[in-house]
Parts: C-alpha cells; structure tokens; sequence
C-alpha cells in the first residue's frame, strides 16, 4: 500500500495535521500565531545547518526550532516589543538559512520544497518521523492538557493550583519545535504556521469545549489533507499551498455558519 505517492502522502497529511490540532488550539487561545511563523522560518537555517554538517535534516530542523522559541521565551518582556522581537529573530534566521545553503558546496538543494512542501515525495522512513512526531506531541499535550489549559486562562489561577506557567510554555516550545520538524517536508516553512491556525480556528466556532475544539480541528485538518490532495491531483496544481486552501475555504464555512446561527 505504501509504494503508492499518492497513499504516503494522505498518510503524512493526516500525520501533520494530528500534531497540529491539539497545538494548534493553544497557539490560538494564546494569540501565538505570529511566535509559530517565527519557528517555523527559523527551521530552514536547520536545514542549512543540516546538509552542511551532513545529518538528518529533522534533527537540525528541530534543534533550530527550539533554539528559536527558547530564545524569544527568555528576551520577551526584556524591553522588546513582542512582535518586535519575532519579527527581527524570524526574517533573519530565514535569510541567514538562505544565504547559508548557497555556500554549501556540492549540494543541490530544491529551496522551494522546503519553503512550500514536497508531500508527493515523503518517502515510507519520512512517514516513520512525521507519525513518531505527530505521536509525541499529542502524548506530550494530552499529558500536560489539564495545567496548559488552566496557564492559558488565567495565571493566577494557574499559581494557586501549582501550576507554573513559565513550564507549561516551554512545554508548548517543544512540542511547536517538534510539529515544525515534522511538518517541513510536508507543507513547507511558509505553510506551517497556517495548518496549525487555520483548522483551529475553523473549528473554534464549532466547539463547545476546548477539547471538542482539539477534536474538531483534528478532523478538519484531516479533511483538508486529503481532500487537498485530491484537488491537487485533479487540477493539477502545487499540493502543499491547495491543501492550505481547502483548509481556509472550511474556516470561511465555519464562519459563515456561525454568522447566520448568531444572527437568529
């Protein structure tokens, strides 16, 4: 079954699109988008650093990814605006990454693949990474769900109950360090942070609770994968950015629903 492109790829669609539900979520109720897009550019000097010291590109991705997010973590609120701050790390960790990969010599290297994904390629040890990943950041979020929820709504409350904050945050860094590793391959750089907002946010109006919100978000992202995919195959076009689409045509349904229901 796994000789077929076209199987792999759905698989490692489904595969991203579970890692990015649950995360998803919180990168939502904390207003993070902008902190997910700054790791996830950050990656491609991982991949820079990767084939320049010739190891596996998930690691490198990985490694950059978490420095990234540990640095914003411990400069925010040291006098720089946060948005500020991600702007200036995310655009020069991408242009250092691009200059770097053009002294790598000996090298080729499709930049476009990284930057928008190359799903039809993932390869069977791909799919291995992409669900151990996706793997470890739901057990990861299931694990700590009860004190990430309660930091993310209130501090205080967090305090009182036992729960530092400050841990539970580094705990979310990890696991976008991981979704962004396992992600490149699939979606890209610049796609990542939009299958981590947009299933979420699509299914923030058809929840009642924060877990039926993950679950939710779960399945549209799954849809989307694979509906994608197959509007990819039938109108011939970039697969990544058209999964993307089908994710963002569901929020806009979602939206509209909400809309009329609220309007009654």
């Amino acid at each position: 079954m796994l000789d077929d492109f076209m199987v792999r790829a759905a698989l490692a669609g489904v595969g991203v699109a579970i890692a990015a539900a649950p995360l998803g979520c919180f990168v939502v109720w904390r207003r993070m988008a902008y902190f997910g897009d700054a790791t996830a550019h950050a990656a491609i000097l991982g991949v820079a650093l990767s084939l320049a010291f010739s190891m596996s590109i998930f690691v490198g991705a990985l490694t950059i990814a978490l420095l990234m997010a540990l640095t914003v973590s411990v400069l925010s609120g040291r006098g720089y605006a946060m948005d500020t701050l991600l702007g200036v790390l995310a655009h020069s960790a991408l242009a250092f990454g691009l200059v770097a990969v053009s002294f790598i010599q000996g090298v080729r290297i499709d930049l476009m693949a990284y930057l928008f994904g190359d799903i039809l390629a993932v390869s069977v040890g791909d799919l291995g990474v992409i669900w151990a990943g996706a793997g470890l950041v739901v057990a990861l979020i299931g694990w700590r769900w009860a004190a990430l929820l309660t930091s993310t709504l209130n501090e205080d409350l967090a305090h009182a109950s036992g729960i530092n904050p400050k841990r539970e945050q580094l705990v979310l860094t990890f696991a976008l360090a991981i979704t962004v590793a396992v992600a490149i391959k699939v979606v890209g750089v610049l796609l990542i942070a939009a299958m981590l907002i947009i299933p979420a946010a699509a299914a923030r109006p058809l929840s009642r609770t924060p877990e039926g919100m993950a679950i939710a978000a779960a399945i549209i992202g799954t849809v989307s994968a694979i509906v994608g995919l197959r509007a990819a195959f039938v109108f011939d076009t970039p697969a990544a950015p058209t999964i993307v689409c089908v994710a963002a045509l569901t929020f806009l349904t979602t939206s509209l629903i909400k809309g009329v229901s609220t309007a009654r």
